[in-house]
């Protein structure tokens, strides 16, 4: 995220958005490439990006992860911005490499420290991946999406970025920011011998 606005506004806003994107959209209001600690923003590459910018599109690579605990549940956060659940992850600096980042990631918003990180897709498709955030920014996605079952530490929110981490069934999960649910469903596919992801 980039710039705070009020959560009661961020809930409702992001609540009304996934119910107006509940089937395939053209773009979406979703996504978390622009996300950084809120007091690292300006500091971060695309921070730096966007005050010569402003809001126009920027293409950014980044990742996402599934995190997959003993009992076959994964780790969701429920999003500050948006109000909704989403899997962990955030854009790449420019001295990271993507699995540098997703470990980065993690530890900066829940406190967990991932290891023997594994991609199973990639995901670009811009009927999905292009998000608008609640200030007018906008990003075309380009994330390498990784799972793990190794994992130390409680998650737990750290950087303002989420308001809570919980585990979920897969097969059961709550309303969620639309391009990352695909991610999920994704690897469900890749962990039932499907290969690959591209999506």
């Amino acid at each position: 995220m980039e710039r705070p606005i009020s959560g009661a506004q961020r809930a409702a806003d992001g609540y009304q958005a996934c119910l107006n994107h509940s089937a395939q959209p053209t773009s979406n209001s979703f996504g978390r490439h622009e996300s950084m600690s809120m007091g690292n923003f300006s500091e971060s590459y695309l921070g730096q990006l966007r005050q010569v910018i402003g809001n126009r599109l920027v293409l950014m690579p980044g990742t996402r992860i599934v995190i997959e605990n003993q009992i076959g549940h994964i780790l969701l956060d429920l999003r500050a911005d948006f109000g909704i659940w989403a899997l962990p992850g955030g854009a790449c600096e420019p001295d990271d490499s993507a699995e540098q980042t997703i470990i980065r990631e993690v530890m900066e918003e829940a406190g967990l420290s991932v290891s023997e990180v594994t991609p199973f897709g990639f995901a670009s498709d811009p009927a999905w991946e292009i998000t608008t955030f609640p200030n007018g920014d906008k990003c075309r996605n380009f994330s390498l999406l990784f799972t793990t079952e190794h994992f130390s530490g409680t998650p737990q929110p750290l950087d303002g970025e989420a308001l809570d981490y919980r585990w979920f069934d897969p097969h059961q999960l709550p309303q969620m920011v639309p391009n990352h649910r695909r991610s999920v469903e994704a690897w469900l596919r890749w962990k039932a011998g499907e290969g690959f992801q591209l999506i």
